[in-house]
């Protein structure tokens, strides 16, 4: 089984956002027996609360299920637990790293690595910019590549 974790701030906005939106894309694949998916955060502050009702709002726009997703925070057995931990900016990607310290851990990477074409190296926090249409762009088109850079990587 591989296991991909998404990471945020909060795990209300961006990576619940990316947790449905590539289980979509693996159920579409039908890789759910091979492939789990979860999302956190290294904050604490929304534990137990569902996604954003912007993130919930871009979900429905576009058929995509959020059930079952509730904000937790990442904690140091992911970082061993987890294949591939996918950051969605440079400060959560530096706070798993810390955490990671010289523990062997899955694979650390940004989401937006697996975007080039993308102008930006971060997921922008619609929590504060508002613009969750932007984010569901960038979020869907990434975990389109990174789910094919797992298949190639992993022989799926």
């Amino acid at each position: 089984m591989v296991r991909v974790l998404f990471v945020c701030l909060g795990n209300i906005c961006r990576s619940p956002m990316a947790e449905a939106v590539f289980r979509h894309k693996v159920s579409e694949a039908n890789l759910n027996h091979q492939i789990e998916i979860d999302s956190a955060g290294t904050g604490h502050w929304h534990v137990g609360k569902g996604p954003h009702e912007g993130t919930r709002t871009i979900l429905n726009e576009n058929n995509i299920s959020y059930e079952g997703i509730v904000a937790r925070q990442v904690v140091e057995d992911d970082l061993t637990s987890y294949d591939y931990i996918i950051a969605m900016d440079a400060e959560n990607l530096g706070h798993l790293h810390r955490m990671a310290g010289r523990t062997n851990t899955g694979e650390i990477a940004r989401l937006l690595d697996f975007l080039p074409k993308a102008k930006m190296e971060d997921v922008p926090d619609p929590y504060f910019t508002g613009n969750f249409e932007e984010v569901y762009s960038l979020v869907d088109g990434a975990c389109e590549e990174l789910l094919s850079y797992i298949c190639k990587q992993k022989q799926l």
